[in-house]
């Protein structure tokens, strides 16, 4: 079928592709390489430095923003229950109701793994023991990074007013 001839230049074809293929890869290599270039070689200099402040970082404006104590004091329950909307599609306010998550009647002051029959991830249990209002805004403002390896998958709440009154509502809830 095939003569020595025709298999030869099919295998040179190969090899001559493949050489083409490297060469290309060294040439890109050496063009765009930013890393080291050999031993002891410097690093590639960075082009540019962007200046930054070193003054305030995120987490000192939040806390220059009213405490928790003084949010839930002034916490409107009403909004709370509109806040409650984005929670309602996973969680139920009766007793026994769980849905995706776990029913909220009466978390405020509630055990974190305290809902019987349901299977929760053990990441929460390893940052609390209670729902007080400060681990619940904690876990309201960014759940994932409050308890790494939760099963919730909602994003928080970014609003402190919002957190405040959501608090505020539940514990109106079966308290």
């Amino acid at each position: 079928m095939f003569d020595t001839m025709t298999m030869t230049k099919v295998v040179g074809a190969l090899c001559g592709a493949l050489l083409i293929f490297l060469l290309g890869s060294w040439a890109a290599e050496s063009i765009y390489h930013t890393g080291p270039k050999g031993h002891g070689d410097d690093h590639a200099k960075q082009a540019y430095v962007i200046e930054v402040d070193s003054g305030d970082s995120p987490a000192e404006e939040a806390e220059a923003g009213p405490s928790l104590e003084e949010l839930l004091a002034s916490a409107d329950v009403d909004k709370g229950a509109k806040v409650f909307g984005k929670c309602k599609a996973c969680h139920k306010l009766e007793d026994g109701a769980n849905a995706t998550g776990p029913h909220l009647y009466g978390i405020v002051g509630r055990e974190v793994d305290g809902v019987a029959g349901y299977n929760y991830s053990g990441a929460l249990i390893a940052v609390a023991d209670t729902w007080t209002p400060e681990n619940l805004d904690g876990f309201f403002a960014n759940p994932r990074g409050y308890a790494p390896g939760t099963k919730m998958s909602f994003s928080g709440l970014k609003k402190a007013t919002d957190r405040a009154n959501l608090i505020a509502y539940l514990e109106t809830i079966g308290g």
